[in-house]
């Protein structure tokens, strides 16, 4: 037998067996008391904190790993940890436990005047896959979100977090065993066997919807070969356009913060758009900032007058840079920003930053992004800024779950039907 076929045996094999006591999690889950997942996750949170120099030491490991693998800048950034990192994951955990419980939420009811009594009732989804590239914290909040809604999880995480998110997943284990909760509602794949992903994507009587986390050749492949539905997260090209009525010192505090405060993250600013009215008042005041503060900006004509900036490739704009670069042009007001931003964006996040409601509302209804913003930084695309505790992804597509996915987008519904005898003539 060739290595490829026992790999793919085993990482079938090792599926069966997670995907079996994932479902049996499940089916308890989904009727689990509001009480014993908040015991849970509380639960979680302590152990995450008593033994954060565990997982530190752990990460130094997934570090070096990273260094030797050639990861980016960007790329390691997302993978390190440090006590303030640890420090927000146990304030998510505990965010998420505060949070109502979704499950049994009536969305909707009625009278028919055939006697029925309709309503639809939020359920859990079943079981979600998780496949993530870098960040060991996913490994939390994935748990934790999935738990909340009742889902049991199947967590696949990148080769170079492995043993953060190992040590992660065992505080996650703790919280699920000082609960009474199945230990198996959140599994980790406990291999870095690569074949580990596809046997995920096909699991269809197994796993009811992946959600991938990393950049783009990894959501990209997920998108080609997966057999079960999928919660799209594509690039995070994110666009800030500074109108002619924009505020000034917003504006540079807005453009500032979207770029520079962590740059591997997805929502973070790569491409600035510039109405020539706002240039023809303030000049090039936001690309010298950016500037100043060690951003790469690529540009195109009159703003390669700036000294420091760089002529962009046509690639540029259109591109996640995950790093101190951004794209910079100057449009023909708003309706060049939305045309600019149908033509290259990733329909993630948008931000105008403009003194004129009706300018604002012209960007909103003609934008259809995941999410768009007024005179914000776009790095406030994150389900703890929305008030989730946190999230599983930034959805991109058009069905299901759009935005950050918290534990509300975790679950469907089903239809709770009451009659007195009732028959249909």
């Amino acid at each position: 037998m060739e290595q490829s076929s026992i790999l793919d045996a085993g990482a079938t094999a090792l599926m069966e067996k997670l995907g079996r006591a994932a479902r049996d999690a499940a089916a308890e889950l989904a009727y689990a008391t509001p009480e014993r997942k908040h015991a849970a996750l509380i639960g979680a949170a302590d152990a995450v904190w008593e033994r954060r120099q565990v997982i530190l030491d752990e990460n130094t490991l997934d570090q070096e790993y990273g260094t030797q693998k050639g990861l980016s800048p960007a790329m390691m950034d997302r993978l390190r940890l440090d006590e303030g990192r640890i420090r927000g994951m146990v304030d998510g955990l505990r965010a998420v436990a505060a949070q109502p419980d979704p499950v049994g939420r009536v969305l909707a009811e009625w009278d028919r005047p055939n006697g029925l009594h309709i309503q639809r009732v939020a359920t859990p989804l079943g079981v979600v896959g998780v496949i993530y590239e870098s960040r060991p914290n996913v490994t939390a909040d994935a748990g934790a979100l999935c738990l909340q809604s009742g889902n049991a999880v199947i967590l696949r995480g990148g080769s170079e977090s492995f043993h953060s998110s190992t040590a992660i997943h065992a505080c996650m284990v703790d919280g699920l065993r000082s609960a009474g909760l199945p230990e198996a509602a959140i599994q980790l794949v406990p291999t870095r066997d690569r074949e580990m992903v596809t046997a995920m994507l096909r699991a269809v009587e197994h796993i009811d919807v992946i959600v991938p986390r990393g950049g783009k050749g990894l959501v990209g492949l997920v998108q080609r070969e997966a057999r079960v539905p999928v919660f799209a997260h594509l690039e995070g090209i994110c666009h800030v356009y500074a109108d002619g009525a924009a505020d000034l010192e917003k504006a540079r505090r807005v453009v500032l913060n979207a770029k520079t405060r962590r740059t591997g993250i997805c929502g973070s600013a790569e491409c600035l758009l510039i109405d020539w009215q706002f240039y023809t008042k303030h000049g090039a005041v936001l690309i010298e900032d950016l500037l100043a503060a060690g951003v790469e900006v690529r540009t195109e004509g009159e703003l390669l007058k700036v000294p420091g900036t760089v002529q962009a490739a046509p690639d540029d704009f259109g591109r996640e840079f995950l790093d101190m670069i951004i794209a910079a042009k100057l449009v023909d007001g708003v309706d060049g920003a939305i045309a600019h931003i149908r033509k290259h964006g990733s329909s993630h996040t948008e931000s105008i930053l403009t003194e004129t409601d009706a300018t604002a509302d012209r960007f909103f209804q003609r934008l259809d992004s995941a999410i768009l913003m007024r005179n914000a930084s776009t790095q406030f695309a994150d389900g703890g800024e929305f008030g989730m505790g946190a999230e599983i992804g930034i959805a991109t597509g058009k069905m299901h779950a759009r935005g950050p996915v918290g534990a509300e987008q975790l679950c469907s519904f089903k239809y709770l039907v009451r009659g007195d005898g009732t028959c249909r003539a």
